[in-house]
């Protein structure tokens, strides 16, 4: 057996180069610059600024942008793939916000109008349109998105947890980047020169790429190229600003290239990040410098001046460039490069050139300190090095310490309300966002991000944890609060002004990189969003990204209740009486040798209208004989706007598995936030430590779990399994 390989199969691009892949391979070879002035909306100008905008789109008023460019990229990444995929895993940091921004300016107050607002909501739309059944994944870590996506993708493919995966990243041009972007004085007023001596910053742009991965044991005949590793890591630095050395870009490439057993000299292209800001550029010029050492530099370029940087689309973006260099022997000039900078000593390719690639690097960087780099390879018929087949068994982590925040206070206090019966619903207060920490660590800090920091620093403390090695968020909204007063702002100055601050903390992945550089944190750092079911996506990739590490690492699940922006983009808090939210935090090991409480991530997928997701989750508890040996309670999570859905999947389950212990929805005591499964499931490690769990829950004497474990179930438009099980 030659082990698991992964391969690019088809590829699907929409860019400001062309609406398709001969499009962009067209304008590649042609060096065409895709980038002009703004036309989506209006500014207060005459002069909107150059933007990589995509002309003659045919969009739809139905769905939003981003939606739409999604879809078109995966369509034709379809056209040529071998079926339809296991598994959706995307890159995006929008989501919806084209649409939103309008409703918001609009004064718009239908909740209906805004089911498409959340990043998670791209990827499902694709999975409903696509038929996809499988585990359905949003990854959203700022501009390195896409490419982390495509880390996640490569390690679910190499754990069997899917054969064919379709991977990418979108995101659409809004008034958000726009506007956030040029207050942080990072827009290249006549376009974006990356490496070039002259360069004032980057051009925003939009765009969708979609690859479509096949693993296999030997190379498909549809082949483009193979995925041979991608290697993360977080600066731990600054929230916007990347290491002034290059140390977390160095560690990513270095990691990638370990990983994919190459050295530096087999190295034939760097797709290089790129993106015509004075400190990236330099940034990213002294880790090839520090990886290189003294061996000579291979061609490199970037492609951000000719199409822009469509941020969470652009690892993506460069990633299935890099294949069709690959396919096609030929690297994509510099454009906007001129003039050599001597501080950078690097001298890009600036037009195109044919050239045999067989192994080539790409770099995607982005906002807190993330990093993550890519080996592609020309595909071979035989190799000697490939990655051994992993058995597809759930990752057991054992529990080294929690810390939750709700209503009622801390971990301690949620569980004495829920002894007495007066459960955690209700909104975090000031005191317990600042538990642990000091008012000059959260200075500029809003409800969120605070809330996280609290979370990881009394769970690190819990577990007597110094630093954990890696830090995975699941959050299902991200910085409502910056989200909020950048727009509010930006609107009633009639979109004159608005605030940097606010824009740097509305990124999904804001909080864990304030994590990341609390604890000096520069292993990965990755922020999953999929509304109610983020916080099982970061579990579920915690498992496939940290499986072969003993280091322990942290996993937290929190969301804001925001008054305004709560109920307009959550159906499930329109329809609560009580305002609520709230998180968790979890330390964990993957050391077999540690002994404590374990977690399983045992289940996750995409459920919408497939009447068989339930038998398979009863298979993949190992059938219902296990499920009742080891189970003496299931902790259910209904969010309200999937009730009927929900409780008629519960139902199933109950009758096909004979489960007949008690079954309780947790959501009706710690309240309807999309982080509330995150709550559930430290509160299952605190009964499964007690091993009761008290009556007040199913109103019934305190009942002793005899020493069996309780099962984290979610229902609705995904289901999900955490096993919680004694040590």
């Amino acid at each position: 057996m030659n082990g698991i390989r992964v391969f690019v199969t088809s590829l699907g691009i929409i860019s400001p180069l062309g609406h398709c892949v001969p499009d962009t391979l067209d304008a590649i070879k042609k060096a065409i610059i895709g980038i002009t002035p703004l036309t989506l909306f209006q500014t207060p100008t005459n002069q909107p600024l150059p933007v990589g905008e995509i002309k003659q789109f045919p969009g739809t008023e139905e769905i939003p942008r981003t939606h739409a460019l999604a879809l078109m990229a995966a369509k034709e990444a379809l056209k040529n793939a071998d079926g339809i995929p296991d598994a959706i895993v995307i890159g995006v940091t929008t989501g919806g916000l084209p649409t939103t921004e309008e409703l918001l300016k609009n004064n718009v107050l239908d909740p209906q109008c805004y089911k498409y607002h959340a990043n998670g909501s791209v990827a499902e739309y694709l999975a409903r349109q696509l038929k996809c059944h499988g585990p359905v994944i949003t990854v959203s870590t700022a501009c390195s998105s896409s490419m982390v996506a495509l880390k996640v993708a490569l390690e679910m493919l190499r754990c069997n947890k899917a054969k064919r995966i379709l991977v990418g990243g979108v995101d659409a041009l809004c008034r958000l980047t726009y506007y956030g972007f040029h207050s942080l004085q990072l827009v290249d007023p006549i376009g974006a020169r990356p490496f070039d001596r002259d360069r004032r910053g980057m051009t925003v742009a939009e765009g969708a790429a979609m690859l479509f991965l096949t693993a296999s044991e030997t190379q498909p005949v549809n082949a483009l190229a193979e995925l041979l590793a991608v290697g993360l890591s977080c600066d731990a630095y600054h929230p916007a600003a990347p290491h002034p050395n290059g140390d977390g870009a160095l560690k990513a490439m270095q990691n990638a290239c370990t990983e994919a057993g190459i050295s530096v000299s087999d190295i034939d292209y760097i797709n290089l990040h790129g993106t015509g800001t004075i400190d990236n550029d330099l940034s990213e010029a002294k880790a090839i410098h520090s990886l290189f050492g003294k061996q000579p530099l291979p061609p490199l370029s970037s492609i951000k001046g000719a199409c822009g940087h469509s941020l969470g689309a652009a690892g993506a973006m460069a990633t299935a460039i890099t294949v069709l260099s690959i396919a096609e022997g030929i690297i994509p000039a510099n454009t906007g490069f001129h003039t050599p900078d001597p501080a950078l000593n690097m001298h890009p390719v600036h037009e195109p050139v044919y050239k045999n690639i067989t192994v080539a690097l790409s770099n995607a960087f982005g906002f807190g300190g993330n990093n993550a780099s890519l080996v592609v390879s020309q595909p071979k018929k035989i190799v000697t090095n490939s990655v051994s087949s992993h058995i597809a068994k759930p990752v057991s982590f054992t529990v080294l310490g929690c810390a939750c925040a709700t209503g009622a206070g801390d971990l301690e206090q949620t569980i004495q309300q829920l002894r007495c019966g007066n459960g955690c619903r209700g909104l975090v207060q000031p005191q317990a966002l600042m538990h642990k920490i000091s008012e000059s660590d959260v200075r500029r800090l809003k409800r969120l991000s605070r809330m996280v920091l609290s979370l990881a620093v009394a769970a690190c403390e819990n577990a007597a944890l110094a630093k954990p090695s890696a830090i995975f968020l699941g959050t299902g909204w991200g910085g409502l609060s910056e989200t909020h007063d950048f727009l509010k702002k930006l609107f009633e100055s009639g979109e004159h002004f608005t605030s940097p601050t606010d824009f740097i903390g509305s990124v999904h992945n804001a909080a864990a990189g304030h994590v990341a550089i609390r604890f000096k944190s520069t292993g990965p750092n990755l922020a999953l969003t999929g509304g109610d079911y983020s916080f099982e996506q970061a579990v579920f990739c915690a498992s496939l990204i940290s499986r072969n590490s003993d280091e322990p690492i942290i996993v937290i699940g929190a969301d804001e209740f925001h008054q305004k922006l709560s109920p307009l983009f959550d159906p499930s808090v329109a329809l609560e009486p009580f305002h609520t939210d709230g998180g968790g935090a979890l330390c964990l090991s993957a050391n077999k040798e540690v002994l404590g409480i374990k977690i399983v991530p045992s289940f996750f997928t995409y459920a919408h209208n497939n009447s068989d997701t339930i038998p398979i989750l009863i298979k993949a508890l190992g059938g219902s004989k296990r499920i009742k040996e080891q189970f003496g309670a299931i902790l259910a999570g209904i969010p309200a706007a999937q009730n009927d859905t929900g409780k008629k999947q519960l139902d199933v389950f109950q009758s096909m598995s004979g489960f007949t212990c008690p079954v309780i929805d947790y959501r009706k005591f710690i309240g309807e936030f999309a982080a509330a499964s995150a709550v559930a499931t430290i509160v299952a490690i605190q009964f499964v430590k007690a091993d009761e769990i008290p009556l007040s829950l199913f109103h019934k004497n305190s009942m002793p779990l005899e020493g069996k474990g309780i099962l984290v179930l979610g229902f609705g438009d995904f289901v999900t399994a955490v096993e919680i099980l004694p040590g």
